[in-house]
C-alpha cells in the first residue's frame, strides 16, 4: 500500500511538472515579449507573487476549520501540513482539466495518513464544496458592488448589462439552493448516482456503490453533520474562503497601480481601484469556471482578463499584461507546490 501511494505521489508530481512545461510553451507571446512583460512588472512581482502566501494561508485556515469541525473540534493535523497540502493541491488543480479536480485525490491520499479514510475524504469534499460555495458568494456580492458603483456614476448601466447581471444573480441563487441541499443531505451518493446514468460508467458506479455503500453513507453523514451541528466551523470556513478572494484582488490592483491607474490617487482613488480589481477578478473567475474543463484553463483566463478589463474602459494591452503576469505567477506557485510535494516532514 505504501508503494502504491508513493507511485501515485510520483504520478501527481509528474503531472505538475508537465503542466509547468506546457504552460511555458502555450503563452500567446514570444519569450522575448514575455521577458519584456516580466521586466516591466519589475519589483511589483514581489507583492504580486507574495500576496498568494496570504491567500493560501486563508485557504489552509478554512480547510483546517472544516477538518476540526468534522472531527468534533480537534485535529491531529498541524497547520503547516495543511498549508503545504493546500499549496500542492491547488498546484495540481491548475494542471488538470474538468474544473481542476486533480488536487482533491492527492489531498485525500495524503490526509488519510493522519486521519481515517472516511474523515479524510469527507473533509476534502467539504472543503472543495466550500471553495466553490465561496466563489458563488464572491460573484453574488460583486454584482452589488457593481450596482453601488453605478449609483455613484462610476460604472455604466445598460439593458444588456442589466440582463447579464440578472442572469448571474439567478445563477448564483440556483447554486445556493443546490449547495444547501448538498450540505443538508450529503452529496457523494447523489453524485455517484448521476455518474451511474452515464452509459460507460453505469456498471462501475453500481459496483462501487454496492461495495462501499456503508462508507459512502458515513461520508454523506459527516458532510451534513458539519452544516447542521457545527455552524461555527462552517461559517468560519466560508468567511475565510471569501476573504481569500478579496485578498486575491490585490494582485490585480498592484498591476493597475503599476500602469499608473489609481483613479486620481488618495484614499478614495485607492478604494475605487481596489473595487475595480474585485470586479475584474470576479468576472474573470466566473468566465474561467464556466469553461473550466480546459487544462490550466488555457486561453480562458487570458480572455476573461481582457474582456473584464476592457469592460471597465481600460486598454486591451493592460488585460494582456495582467493575464500574462498572472500566468507567470501560476507557474511559479506550481513549481513551489511540486517542490513541497517532495519535502519529507
Amino acid at each position: 500500500m505504501v508503494w502504491t501511494k508513493q507511485r501515485l505521489n510520483n504520478l501527481f508530481f509528474f503531472l505538475g511538472c508537465a503542466a509547468c512545461v506546457v504552460m511555458l510553451f502555450t503563452f500567446d507571446v514570444s519569450f522575448v515579449e514575455l521577458w519584456e512583460h516580466i521586466t516591466h512588472a519589475g519589483y511589483w512581482l514581489i507583492p504580486i507573487i507574495g500576496i498568494w502566501i496570504v491567500v493560501y494561508g486563508l485557504n489552509a485556515m478554512a480547510w483546517q476549520a472544516i477538518i476540526k469541525g468534522n472531527l468534533g473540534g480537534k485535529s491531529p493535523v498541524g497547520f503547516w501540513r495543511i498549508y503545504r497540502l493546500t499549496i500542492t493541491g491547488y498546484a495540481l488543480n491548475y494542471a488538470t482539466p474538468v474544473g481542476g479536480l486533480g488536487g482533491e485525490p492527492y489531498r485525500i491520499m495524503e490526509l488519510s495518513k493522519d486521519i481515517d479514510n472516511q474523515h479524510a475524504t469527507s473533509s476534502v469534499i467539504l472543503y472543495a464544496m466550500m471553495h466553490f460555495f465561496a466563489h458563488f458568494w464572491f460573484w453574488f456580492i460583486s454584482i452589488f458592488i457593481y450596482l453601488a458603483l453605478v449609483l455613484v456614476g462610476d460604472m455604466p448601466m445598460t439593458t444588456a448589462i442589466g440582463t447579464i447581471l440578472g442572469i448571474i444573480i439567478l445563477f448564483c441563487l440556483l447554486a445556493f439552493w443546490i449547495f444547501s441541499k448538498g450540505y443538508r443531505n450529503g452529496l457523494v451518493v447523489y453524485v455517484l448516482g448521476l455518474i451511474g446514468k452515464i452509459p460507460f460508467l453505469k456498471g462501475w458506479s453500481r459496483r462501487f456503490r454496492g461495495k462501499h455503500a456503508e462508507a459512502l453513507r458515513n461520508i454523506d453523514a459527516q458532510i451534513s453533520a458539519l452544516y447542521s451541528q457545527d455552524t461555527k466551523a462552517f461559517y468560519t470556513s466560508l468567511m475565510l474562503e471569501y476573504t481569500s478572494r478579496m485578498v486575491q484582488s490585490l494582485e490585480v490592483m498592484f498591476m493597475l497601480l503599476l500602469f499608473g491607474i489609481d483613479n486620481g490617487g488618495g484614499l478614495d482613488g485607492m478604494v475605487l481601484t481596489y473595487l475595480h480589481s474585485v470586479l475584474i477578478v470576479a468576472f474573470t473567475t466566473l468566465f474561467a469556471n464556466l469553461i473550466g474543463f480546459l487544462p490550466m484553463q488555457i486561453g480562458v483566463q487570458e480572455g476573461g482578463f481582457v474582456l473584464s478589463i476592457a469592460a471597465l474602459g481600460l486598454s486591451a494591452a493592460l488585460g494582456i499584461f495582467v493575464s500574462i503576469i498572472c500566468r507567470v505567477r501560476e507557474i511559479i506557485w506550481i513549481a513551489i507546490g511540486m517542490a513541497l510535494m517532495k519535502i519529507k516532514e
